[in-house]
C-alpha cells in the first residue's frame, strides 16, 4: 500500500477547520446592543440597570484597561428554531492564544440573576429549546477589559500592570454579538474528527491502529457533502462510529480527569478582578453541571467561595445546589493556594484550619487533601500539617518544571521533617490546565514514573484564570476517551476516589523525604521585598496580639478577647500569602495594594495589643516579651535610652537596673563587650569577628561584604533568578563614611553610608550590646537599580558539611557542595529566620528580620582551612511584570551570631523578629504558660476559637532532637487534651502537678487544649 498519510491528514485538516468548524452554528441573527462604560471601579448590577446606554455597533473599540463596559443585548428568536437548540454567542474581541488574563464578561437575565460567562474559549449562553420560538431576549453583559500582560510572553516591560500608569485607549474589538442554532450533529462531529486525529498522530507510525483511523478519516471525508456539511454530518459520523467503538487495552493507564479552574487570587490582575473571575468561572461550571450529570468539579481556596457568597448570592446558591449533588467537590482544606515555602509554621496551621472550618461549615464537606498544583516548591514541613489538619493526601504539579532534574516520582509517599508521610502525587500530564487532548494523553502514559506500580494518574481539566474553566467540548472528549483503543482510559471522578484507588493499588510506592525544591523561580525568596517583610512583621504582629489578647483575657476583668478582628486580621494576611502575591510575582497595582494591606494590618494589631496591655493595669513601666525563650538584652526605653533588662518567656518584668556581666567597649571602629570583639574595617566591611570565649576568629574573609550582582534571568524575571548571575557582579568596597555613633557602655555602633549604581545609598548601623554576641546590621537601602540583585556575604571560618535553615516548626540540613545536579541546582535556596552553619563544637548564624532567600558556598584556603559563605539576598529589580519593582526605601535588620548552637540561634531568631515592648502596666501576670525543659518551644498561644475559654497552645521541638519538658499554666488548670489543628479532641493528656508533661520526637508539632478551673 502506498503510503498516503500526508494527503489525507492535511485533507482532514482543511475540511475540519474550513468547512466542518464554521458549520457548528447553523443560523443566526445579530442582538441589538447598547453599551455603558462604568467611571472608574466596577459597580453592581443595580447601578448598572439604570445607567443610560447608548447604541453600539459591532467592530467598534471597547474596554480601557481594566475598566468595565456593560452591553445591553437584546434579541427574539425566530419562530423557525422552534425546538432547536439556540445560543447566544459572543465574542468580545479576544486576543492571543491563552483563555485567561484578556477581555472576559458575566451575562445577567433582566432581574439580575447571573446566567453564564463569556471567555475566549466559551463564548455561548444556552438560552432555551424553544417550543414555539418568538422568545424576547434581554441581557445585560458586564465585561471586563483586562489588558493581556502575557502579550509579549514576558519579553517587554510593560506599564499595564497597574491602573495608575495603563492608559485610557481601548483594548479590544468587538466582534459579534448573535443568536444562534447550535447543529448538534456537526457539534458531535467536530469532536469525533478532533479526538480521531489527535490519537492517529501521537500514535507510533508502525501502530496499525494509527493507520486504521487514518483509513477511516479519509473515508469520512468522502461521506462529507461540502455545500451541504449540516445534511451530511450524521453519515460522516456513521463511518466514524467503528473506530470510535473500538475498546482501549486492558492493560491501558486510567487517568482520573477532574474538572478544574486554576483561579490565581492575584497576579496579572488586582484582588478586586479575582473577586470577578470567580463569579464568572462557577456561572460556568454550574451552567455545565446542569448539562453533564457525569460532571465533577474540584475547587480550592476558601478566600474565593467567600467573594462568591458575599457579592454573588445566586452563584453561591447554585454552587450550594452543586455539592448537594456530588458534582462540585471542594478540596485543599486551605483558605488560598499559598505559596509552599514562605508563609511561618503557625500560618500554614490557619490557612488548613480557616480553610477546612469554612467548607465544614457551609457545605457539611471535610476535605481530605491538600490542593496546591501551582506553588514554587513545598516546605518539608508540610506533610506533618497536612495530617494534623485531617489529610490524607497531598497534590501539585509544579515540580514538573524543574530546570534540571527530572523529578523521579509522580505517586509516592512524602516524608517531612518530623517523619510524617503523606500519600502524594503529580499529575504526569504536566498541567492543571487539561483538555484531553491527543498531546496530553500521550504525555500523561509516556511521562508516568510508576509503571509497574500504579496504574493510574490525574489530570485537573478546564481552562483557568479567567478562561471560564471546564467546557463541554472538554467533557465531549472525555467521553470519548472513556474506551478508547490505542488511547488511556479516561474516568471522571472525585480527587478522594482517585486517591483511595491509587493509594490500594501501590501501597508500598516509594518514598521521597524532605523538601520539594523547585528548581526555578528562585527569585520569589527575594522579588518584592516590601510584600514580605509586610507578611514577616504581621505573622509576628499576630502572635503578639493573641499572646497579650489571652493574658488579659485571663487576668483582666472585663477585657473581651477581639475574636472577630483577629479572625479578620489573619485572614487578610492568609489572603495575601497566596502564591503570587507573596512570592513577590504579581503586577504593581497588587504589591501597591498589599503594602498598603499590610500597613492598615499593623496599625490595627497595634491597636489590639496596646489594649490588651493597658488592660492589665497602668502606673508602672514594664517590659512583655512574647518570645518562648526567657531573655536578657538591652532595650530601649519609651524616651530611646538604652536600658538592659531581663524578661521571661511569654511573660513581663519591670524596667528594672539589671546588670550586663560586662559592658561594650568602643575603642574607634572596636567593639568589645567582653563576648565577642569586633572590627569594622576602613572599606566598612567586617574585617574581623572575634569570639572571646571560644578564642577563635569567626570571619574567613572580609565580613558583611555586599556584592551588587547583574540579574537578568532568561525567562520570568521577576520568578527567577539564574546562576549566571553570580558571573558579574560588584563589591560595595568605597564608602561614603564610617563612623562611631554609639559608644554608650551598653550599645556600640559604628554607621557605614555607601552611594552606588543608579543613585541608590545604602546605611548600615553596625551594633554591638551588651551581654550578647549577637551583632545587628540595621540597613536602610534606598534602592534605584535595574536588573540587579544585591547580596550581603558572611564568610566564616567553619568546615560545615551541610547549611541548617529554618522552615515552619523546624529546620532542613542542604549540602554545602555540590556532587550532584541536584545539590547544584539548590544555588539559591529559601528558609526563614535564621541560617545556620557549624563544624563539630562549634557553630555560626545568619539572623534575619524579613530576608527568606540566600546561598551557600565552601571554598578551601591556601592555609588548608575552609571558608563557608552565607549570602542573603537583600534586594532585587526585577522589571516584568512590575517595572518598578522593589524601587524606593528598605528598612531591614540582619545579624551574625558567633558561637551559636542550634537552639541558641531558634531563641535569637525568635528574639530578632519579636523586639521586646516597653508599656505602662502595673498588672504582672504569669506567663500564660511556660516550659520546663529545653527544646520545647511555644509557637502560638490563644483563646480557643469556640468561645468556651479554653487555651490552646502549640508547640514544637525546635532542635531537630526528642524534648521532654512540663508545660506549666499562669492558671488554675482542670485538665488538658491532644487535639488537631481544627482544636477537636485527639486524647486526653495527663495533668500532673499542676502541668502538662510533654514528650516530643523531633519536630514534632503538638497542640494542647487546656481548660481552666
Amino acid at each position: 500500500m502506498h503510503d498516503e498519510s500526508r494527503r489525507i491528514e492535511e485533507r482532514v485538516q482543511r475540511a475540519h477547520d474550513q468547512r466542518i468548524k464554521p458549520a457548528i452554528y447553523a443560523a443566526t441573527v445579530p442582538f441589538e446592543v447598547e453599551a455603558w462604560q462604568a467611571p472608574g471601579e466596577p459597580v453592581s448590577f443595580e447601578e448598572a440597570a439604570a445607567a443610560r446606554y447608548t447604541p453600539f455597533a459591532m467592530d467598534t473599540p471597547w474596554g480601557p484597561p481594566w475598566g468595565t463596559t456593560w452591553f445591553r443585548m437584546r434579541g427574539r428568536v425566530p419562530a423557525e428554531w422552534a425546538g432547536r437548540r439556540v445560543e447566544a454567542v459572543i465574542d468580545l474581541g479576544f486576543v492571543g492564544d491563552w483563555p485567561g488574563n484578556q477581555a472576559e464578561a458575566l451575562v445577567h437575565l433582566a432581574d439580575g440573576r447571573p446566567l453564564k460567562a463569556v471567555n475566549p474559549l466559551n463564548q455561548y449562553v444556552p438560552v432555551a429549546n424553544p417550543a414555539d420560538g418568538g422568545e424576547e431576549i434581554d441581557y445585560l453583559v458586564e465585561a471586563a477589559s483586562n489588558p493581556d500582560i502575557l502579550k509579549d510572553n514576558f519579553s517587554k516591560v510593560t506599564p499595564m500592570g497597574d491602573k495608575l500608569t495603563a492608559g485610557s485607549a481601548p483594548l479590544y474589538t468587538f466582534q459579534r454579538a448573535d443568536l444562534a442554532v447550535l447543529d448538534e450533529e456537526v457539534f458531535h462531529l467536530d469532536l469525533d474528527l478532533q479526538v480521531l486525529r489527535e490519537l492517529m498522530v501521537h500514535l507510533p507510525e508502525h501502530e496499525p491502529r494509527r493507520h486504521e483511523i487514518l483509513h477511516a478519516l479519509d473515508r469520512a471525508m468522502d461521506a462529507l457533502d461540502l455545500d451541504d456539511v449540516s445534511g451530511s454530518a450524521a453519515a460522516v459520523r456513521e463511518v466514524l462510529a467503528p473506530v470510535l467503538a473500538k475498546p482501549a487495552n486492558a492493560s491501558a493507564h486510567t487517568i482520573s480527569g477532574v474538572g478544574h479552574a486554576h483561579i490565581d487570587s492575584a497576579w496579572l490582575w488586582p484582588i478586586r478582578e479575582t473577586k470577578r473571575k470567580t463569579s464568572r468561572t462557577f456561572s460556568n461550571v454550574t451552567a455545565l453541571a446542569d448539562e453533564y450529570d457525569d460532571f465533577i468539579f474540584a475547587c480550592s481556596q476558601a478566600q474565593q467561595y467567600e467573594w462568591v457568597r458575599d457579592n454573588y448570592p445566586h452563584v453561591w446558591a447554585r454552587i450550594q445546589e452543586s455539592v448537594k449533588k456530588g458534582q462540585w467537590a471542594p478540596v485543599g482544606g486551605m483558605w488560598v493556594e499559598a505559596d509552599g515555602n514562605l508563609p511561618g509554621g503557625e500560618a500554614i496551621a490557619r490557612q488548613l484550619i480557616h480553610g477546612k472550618r469554612f467548607f465544614i461549615e457551609h457545605f457539611g464537606v471535610e476535605t481530605k487533601g491538600v490542593w496546591l498544583p501551582d506553588s514554587f516548591g513545598y516546605t518539608a514541613a508540610y506533610p506533618q500539617l497536612a495530617k494534623l489538619a485531617g489529610n490524607d493526601w497531598f497534590l501539585t504539579q509544579k515540580i514538573s518544571w524543574n530546570q534540571t532534574n527530572k523529578f523521579p516520582h509522580h505517586t509516592f509517599w512524602w516524608e517531612g521533617i518530623d517523619g510524617t508521610r503523606i500519600f502524594t502525587h503529580f499529575p504526569p500530564v504536566d498541567t492543571y490546565n487539561a483538555r484531553f487532548s491527543g498531546e496530553e494523553m500521550d504525555r500523561a502514559v509516556r511521562n508516568y514514573s510508576e509503571k509497574g506500580g500504579g496504574q493510574r494518574s490525574l489530570a485537573p481539566f478546564g481552562w483557568g484564570d479567567g478562561g471560564g474553566g471546564p467546557t463541554r467540548e472538554i467533557m465531549e472528549r472525555a467521553r470519548r476517551l472513556a474506551n478508547l483503543e490505542g488511547s488511556p482510559k479516561v474516568v471522571i471522578e472525585h480527587p478522594d476516589d482517585f486517591f483511595a484507588q491509587a493509594r490500594a493499588e501501590y501501597p508500598d510506592a516509594p518514598v521521597w523525604v524532605g523538601e520539594l525544591y523547585l528548581e526555578l523561580h528562585r527569585a520569589t525568596y527575594t522579588s518584592q521585598a516590601r510584600t514580605k517583610q509586610g507578611n514577616r512583621r504581621s505573622e509576628h504582629r499576630l502572635r503578639e496580639a493573641e499572646l497579650w489578647a489571652t493574658t488579659a483575657a485571663l487576668h483582666a476583668p472585663g477585657y473581651a478577647y477581639p475574636y472577630e478582628k483577629l479572625d479578620r486580621l489573619w485572614k487578610t494576611v492568609l489572603l495575601h500569602q497566596f502564591h503570587d502575591i507573596l512570592p513577590g510575582s504579581s503586577i504593581a497595582w497588587v504589591h501597591r495594594e498589599a503594602e498598603a494591606e499590610y500597613a492598615r494590618v499593623a496599625e490595627e494589631l497595634e491597636a489590639l495589643t496596646a489594649e490588651a496591655v493597658a488592660a492589665l493595669g497602668a502606673g508602672a513601666t514594664r517590659v512583655f516579651n512574647t518570645s518562648p525563650f526567657d531573655r536578657a538584652e538591652v532595650v530601649r526605653t519609651s524616651e530611646g535610652a538604652p536600658a538592659y533588662v531581663e524578661v521571661p518567656a511569654n511573660g513581663s518584668a519591670p524596667l528594672a537596673d539589671a546588670r550586663p556581666a560586662q559592658f561594650v567597649k568602643t575603642e574607634g571602629r572596636v567593639l568589645d563587650n567582653g563576648l565577642v570583639r569586633v572590627e569594622v574595617a576602613e572599606d566598612g566591611t567586617l574585617s574581623s569577628v572575634y569570639d572571646l570565649r571560644a578564642r577563635r576568629e569567626v570571619l574567613g574573609d572580609k565580613g558583611n561584604l555586599l556584592r551588587l550582582h547583574t540579574d537578568l534571568p532568561n525567562y520570568w524575571d521577576a520568578w527567577d533568578i539564574d546562576k549566571h548571575y553570580n558571573n558579574r557582579y560588584t563589591d560595595l568596597l568605597e564608602p561614603t563614611s564610617v563612623e562611631v555613633v554609639s559608644e554608650d557602655p551598653l550599645l556600640g555602633a559604628v554607621r557605614v553610608t555607601r552611594s552606588f549604581g543608579k543613585g541608590s545609598t545604602i546605611t548600615q548601623t553596625i551594633t554591638l550590646r551588651a551581654g550578647s554576641p549577637r551583632i545587628d546590621f540595621e540597613t536602610d537601602i534606598d534602592w534605584h537599580e535595574a536588573e540587579k540583585i544585591l547580596k550581603a556575604a558572611f564568610p566564616v571560618d567553619v568546615r560545615a558539611a551541610h547549611s541548617s535553615a529554618e522552615i515552619q516548626f523546624g529546620h532542613v540540613q542542604r549540602p554545602t557542595h555540590t556532587n550532584t545536579s541536584w545539590e547544584a541546582a539548590r544555588f539559591e535556596v529559601s528558609g526563614h529566620r535564621w541560617v545556620h552553619v557549624g563544624e563539630p563544637g562549634y557553630g555560626v548564624a545568619v539572623i534575619n528580620d524579613s530576608t527568606y532567600g540566600h546561598d551557600v558556598s565552601r571554598t578551601v584556603r591556601e592555609d588548608g582551612g575552609t571558608t563557608t559563605t552565607v549570602r542573603l539576598s537583600l534586594v532585587r529589580a526585577p522589571r516584568i511584570p512590575d517595572p518598578e519593582a522593589d524601587q524606593g526605601r528598605h528598612r531591614f535588620t540582619y545579624s551574625l551570631l558567633p558561637g551559636a548552637s542550634i537552639q541558641d540561634t531558634v531563641a535569637e531568631g525568635y528574639s530578632l523578629n519579636l523586639p521586646l515592648r516597653v508599656a505602662d502596666a502595673s498588672g504582672a501576670p504569669e506567663p500564660v504558660v511556660s516550659v520546663d525543659g529545653d527544646g520545647v518551644t511555644v509557637e502560638a498561644v490563644k483563646l480557643a476559637d469556640d468561645g468556651s475559654g479554653d487555651v490552646v497552645v502549640r508547640l514544637y521541638e525546635s532542635g531537630g532532637g526528642r524534648a521532654q519538658g512540663v508545660l506549666r499554666t499562669g492558671f488554675p488548670l482542670a485538665g488538658a487534651q491532644v487535639t488537631d489543628l481544627l482544636e477537636r479532641p485527639l486524647e486526653d493528656a495527663a495533668v500532673e502537678e499542676g502541668g502538662v508533661p510533654v514528650s516530643l520526637r523531633p519536630f514534632q508539632v503538638l497542640t494542647l487544649r487546656l481548660r481552666r478551673s
